[in-house]
């Protein structure tokens, strides 16, 4: 088995480091401070072919593998969560269902421009009373002649505000629950699409979230993605990828923050030298490190068997339930090392700290990815 990256990859990866901490890192606290969308960042983005990455060039894409793209993404996310999550969902939750259930029709008109970044996508799965229970999902979608009229409300969406276009789930037949649900792509341009309140967070605060309200809004035909009735198991197969991304965003602040508080506890002085001279502090570092490394060993796991065309349920699930615990935790023991400091918006532990909790919450709570892990586990046992 060999770890080492390619040279491909190790270039892959330098070009995002280099545009990530000489673009992105110098003003990631002033985006979070003004909740500004990181629009500036998306045309040099789409320059380095960073808004599709594992799209075909055919589709307007770079052709790359998964690994490439976590390589990426973890760049980005030392850099600026929010704008890693923009990245993210653009790569897998919009582009990745259209790749992969669309026709080419919808391939030309939906998947081409986003994957080269002169667009940008967003998913709407989840609703005010449905989250984790995406089967309850009370979005309808009716067909009235040769077009859907969608009638619903959609929220904590995700590059909401600023999308072109975006995956919609609803209801095609209430009766049949999950069965019942279809996949639309939705132009925001079509009739009774509108963006609702758009919300303040307790971190990303650079990343743009917000409701999608659907007033009967009239989707053609053959903006259908799949079949009807297949939405879920699209969104399914989507989230299975999209865990992945956040799984990698996770880890990219668990670096910042560990490399953030390595660095002060050498330059920290307390009873006559360095606080790094303590043990305490030598523990904390060596925990942080360790799990930072073990959970990007997941994440090149879980990219290595999507690569490879397995199964990334259970190891999707494993890398982003212990990558966000472990963002949550490493930021947390960052502020620690910091003392008052890290409490203070002027050292950016406090913002890495902000950004790591909705990694445990989007894409699936922590509580979910067990439930995934456990079912997959007890399934694996009992054949």
């Amino acid at each position: 088995m060999d770890f080492s990256l390619s040279d491909e990859h190790k270039m892959i990866q330098e070009m995002a480091r280099s545009f990530a901490q000489k673009e992105v890192a110098p003003v990631a606290a002033e985006l979070d401070q003004k909740s500004e969308f990181p629009a500036r960042h998306l045309p040099k983005m789409a320059e380095l072919g960073l808004m599709g990455m594992m799209v075909p060039p055919e589709w307007g894409g770079s052709g790359l593998d998964a690994l490439s793209y976590v390589l990426a993404l973890e760049e980005i996310a030392v850099a600026c969560a929010s704008t890693a999550v923009t990245m993210s969902v653009n790569n897998s939750l919009y582009s990745s269902p259209i790749l992969n259930f669309g026709n080419d029709f919808q391939k030309e008109k939906y998947l081409k421009p986003f994957a080269e970044g002169k667009q940008l996508g967003a998913y709407a799965l989840s609703e005010p009373g449905a989250g984790s229970d995406a089967a309850s999902q009370k979005t309808t979608a009716t067909l009235k002649g040769d077009k859907f009229i969608l009638k619903g409300t959609k929220n904590f969406i995700t590059n909401g505000p600023n999308a072109d276009a975006m995956i919609v789930y609803a209801m095609t037949d209430k009766e049949k629950r999950h069965k019942g649900i279809s996949a639309f792509v939705v132009d925001k341009t079509l009739p009774g699409f509108s963006v609702g309140k758009i919300e303040k967070k307790l971190g990303i605060c650079a990343s743009s979230t917000s409701e999608i309200v659907l007033d009967n809004c009239e989707v053609p035909k053959e903006n259908l993605l799949g079949e009807v009735g297949q939405g879920f198991s699209i969104a399914m197969n989507t989230l299975d990828g999209g865990r992945i991304g956040i799984a990698t965003q996770a880890i990219g602040i668990a670096r910042a923050a560990f490399e953030a508080a390595a660095k002060y506890s050498t330059e920290r002085e307390a009873f006559g030298g360095p606080i790094s001279q303590f043990q305490a502090i030598q523990h904390f570092l060596a925990d942080m490190g360790t799990n930072i490394d073990a959970g990007r060993l997941l994440i090149h796991r879980a990219a290595y068997m999507k690569d490879q065309g397995q199964n990334i349920n259970k190891v999707g699930a494993m890398a982003k339930l212990f990558c966000s615990e472990t963002a949550m935790w490493v930021s947390t023991k960052a502020i620690q090392i910091h003392g008052g400091y890290g409490y203070i918006k002027e050292y950016p532990v406090e913002r890495y700290f902000r950004d790591a909790k909705i990694t445990e919450i989007y894409e699936g709570t922590s509580e979910i990815q067990r439930l995934v892990i456990s079912r997959a586990i007890l399934k694996e046992i009992t054949g």
